[in-house]
């Protein structure tokens, strides 16, 4: 099989791409930072340069291909509706068009679960509790951009979508990155009492599930999939293990989730009338996502996808430390 990663310079398609390789897949890869693919194209990947939002590079990206495994898009919580629609809707719009146009058998598509964040507590939330309305423009785009795939299916197309949760492993420049660079300026606070449960998943897991999409057969098609580890773990605890494991002290000091609303709040409104409208540092839905309580029900990929995550959350964390030491950082 030949497979098409986009976004693979980037901490998921990257790992998948490596994976796909170790299986013995022929791998073609696509990504905005060309350095950062040379590692796979070392190990054999075929590098295409070029930017999804030029539909004739997506049709040549596809040409001769099985399936595609769209990672590519915007991700976070501040920029424009249009920043995030570009990014996720219309580039998912050209990866499907030309998935159609070069007879691509299958689309596995990266969701988010950040379309269910609402700020609220959520525990075992299934895939059809999609709320009616986003807190963010990531949220909704994701969706919008999962919709556009799975869609395709009606034209012939094979489609699968994942939602994955807090995916971490050696290569993470996300979660625990910025909580260490917060941590390290003193700003770091546990929000709330700091009992809040929430999902992680190995990126081993997340591995698993990608390729196992790659596999399935026709029962999981045109479906959308939550994964996780399948046990949700307290925070708190979690940023505690990685901040030791990095010899670093760890968080004790607590701040009031309503405080804490309140200042992102404010940070936000400000940056909204400064010049170039830059990123606050707090976020109200951040705040939301280190206070409340947040799982996945994921017996619907263990069902049709046969996903069973083998990988521990602390083996991952391990491999996240290790590779953290080594760059130095």
């Amino acid at each position: 099989m030949k497979i098409l990663v986009t976004g693979a310079s980037g901490f998921i398609g990257g790992r998948f791409a490596r994976f796909a390789l170790e299986q013995g897949l022929a791998v073609r890869v696509n990504g905005r930072r060309a350095e950062a693919l040379q590692p796979l194209v070392a190990r054999g990947a075929e590098f295409m340069a070029g930017d999804l939002a030029d539909p004739a590079l997506v049709r040549s990206l596809c040409a001769d291909v099985d399936a595609v495994v769209h990672c590519a898009g915007a991700v976070g919580v501040w920029g424009s509706h249009e920043y995030f629609h570009q990014a996720n809707v219309v580039m998912t719009e050209a990866v499907v068009e030309a998935c159609l146009k070069q007879k691509v058998r299958r689309l596995v598509h990266l969701s988010s679960p950040s379309i269910y964040f609402d700020g609220q507590a959520h525990v075992g939330i299934s895939e059809e509790q999609v709320p009616r309305r986003f807190a963010n423009h990531y949220g909704s785009t994701k969706y919008q951009s999962e919709l556009v795939a799975l869609g395709a299916q009606e034209f012939g197309l094979e489609v699968l979508a994942l939602r994955p949760r807090f995916v971490t492993g050696a290569g993470d420049t996300s979660i625990f990155p910025r909580m260490i660079a917060a941590h390290r300026k003193g700003r770091l606070r546990i929000i709330g009492q700091g009992l809040n449960r929430v999902d992680f998943t190995s990126v081993q897991n997340l591995n698993d599930a990608l390729f196992a999409s790659l596999m399935a057969g026709d029962a999981a098609l045109g479906q959308a999939y939550n994964i996780s580890n399948g046990q949700p773990l307290p925070l708190w605890d979690v940023v505690n293990y990685v901040l030791r494991n990095l010899d670093m002290p760890p968080v004790t000091r607590h701040m009031p989730y309503p405080l804490a609303y309140s200042l992102a709040l404010l940070n936000e409104g400000v940056c909204k009338v400064l010049p170039g409208r830059p990123e606050p540092t707090l976020h109200r839905l951040g705040m939301a996502v280190m206070a409340k309580d947040f799982s996945l029900d994921i017996s619907r990929a263990r069902q049709f996808l046969d996903y069973d995550p083998q990988a521990s959350l602390w083996d991952a964390l391990d491999e996240f430390c290790d590779w953290w030491r080594q760059r130095g950082a």
